[in-house]
């Protein structure tokens, strides 16, 4: 046996059999983890001040244009919820992003989020449903510089029926709305108008429960994208993916989902997409001091370009932890990210199908005040390059943060 092969078998087994003898649900709160215990209702409230420094290029501008430095920090209390109920349990989050600037005061902001879910394990048939909202005025992602007010809503479910001791069967379905401000404007465009949409989607699952903490499925779905007053974006799309999901309590711990997506625009004059989508969320720990995440994504996601009205993202990045003398540890991350624009047939562009960009390396040294508050010093390094010379920019933050509860 070669050795690459002995490297893909051993990974593989550390995958499926890394479990401890003791099974618990992936919704399940970890007892030893739970601070706040009101008879059924349990809570896990979590803290963090972090970017307490300087932001150097706070509207990510171009170099020739002067590019603005503030002092800024971001204050994120949230809380964890669990409710048993008979055999069920209902789970919730509530989190909190709050964004100060001294001097650019347009750029204070606030965000909210909620989730709540309920999990219903039966003999033979079981069901789970997820609800969530969020009213942010962030970033929306890598493209859209302005920290613009929004709302998303996302409602998703699945009920599963056990065909076999180990194997069961699921219908998904989900709805989800994302509505800007009439506000919102970036590089002249209305976010509203040319972002709003609401997508529709159900699918197929099958899955088989490999370990106590390990399962494997195959997802079959299909979705649809309709936008209130931009029509020429509506959209279809079918995917076909493989999962893997990897309990909290195991050696490995996350999910990871590759699959195949036929992206299909409902206008002429805008090619389709038909290729490799991917989401990865993994975290390891060797010997209870080096923590390794690794987290991938790759699918299509909307621009607020009319004439470019879509781009594939993909977006591959990690973080190692290491804990070096006592309570201190140090952490070195990076990310690399590219977007991949289509044009619209006959639309005049500056740079035809053009691919931006983004890369991002950082380091942290960090001291623990106890089992749950960790206070560390980060230094992050972004850079965004394209063939636009008004979408580049380079930007480096440092500061101070303190954590509690993670």
């Amino acid at each position: 046996m070669t050795r690459t092969r002995l490297i893909t078998a051993a990974a593989v087994s550390l995958i499926l059999w890394s479990y401890p003898a003791a099974a618990q649900s992936v919704d399940e709160p970890d007892p030893a983890r739970v601070r706040v215990r009101l008879g059924p209702l349990w809570l896990n409230p979590t803290v963090a001040l972090t970017n307490l420094g300087v932001d150097q290029n706070v509207f990510n501008e171009p170099e020739d244009r002067n590019p603005k430095s503030d002092f800024t920090f971001t204050l994120t209390p949230a809380t964890d919820l669990w409710l048993r109920v008979g055999s069920t349990w209902v789970v919730g989050k509530i989190v909190e992003d709050v964004n100060w600037y001294q001097q650019y005061s347009s750029e204070r902001n606030a965000s909210t989020g909620y989730s709540v879910g309920w999990r219903v394990p039966f003999a033979r048939l079981g069901f789970k449903i997820d609800a969530s909202r969020r009213n942010a005025r962030d970033r929306p992602g890598y493209e859209i510089d302005a920290r613009v007010d929004r709302a998303e809503t996302k409602v998703n479910g699945l009920v599963e029926l056990r065909m076999l001791s180990k194997t069961y069967i699921g219908v998904t379905g989900q709805r989800q709305r994302m509505d800007f401000d009439e506000n919102a404007v970036f590089l002249n465009s209305n976010l509203q108008s040319q972002l709003d949409h609401t997508t529709t989607g159900a699918g197929l699952s099958l899955r088989h429960q490999l370990t106590p903490l390990t399962s494997i499925a195959l997802t079959v779905g299909r979705s649809e994208d309709r936008f209130e007053y931009s029509a020429l974006r509506d959209s279809t799309a079918t995917t076909v993916a493989g999962n893997i999901t990897l309990d909290k309590f195991a050696l490995i711990r996350g999910s990871a989902s590759v699959g195949y997506e036929n992206y299909q625009p409902d206008t002429p004059g805008l090619p389709d997409y038909r290729g490799v989508t991917a989401a990865v969320n993994l975290a390891y720990t060797l010997l209870g001091s080096t923590r390794f995440t690794v987290d991938v994504s790759r699918d299509v996601q909307y621009s607020y370009d009319v004439n470019q009205p879509y781009y594939v993202q993909t977006r591959v990045g990690g973080e190692v932890a290491q804990q070096i003398l006592g309570p201190v540890d140090v952490v070195v991350r990076g990310s690399f990210a590219t977007l991949a624009y289509r044009d619209r047939a006959g639309a005049t562009v500056a740079v035809p199908n053009r691919t931006d960009d983004l890369g991002s390396y950082g380091a942290g040294v960090g001291y623990h005040l106890g089992r749950d508050t960790r206070v560390g010093f980060n230094v992050d390094r972004t850079r965004r390059t394209s063939d636009l010379a008004s979408r580049q920019y380079k930007n480096l933050t440092f500061g101070s943060s303190v954590t509690y509860g993670f």
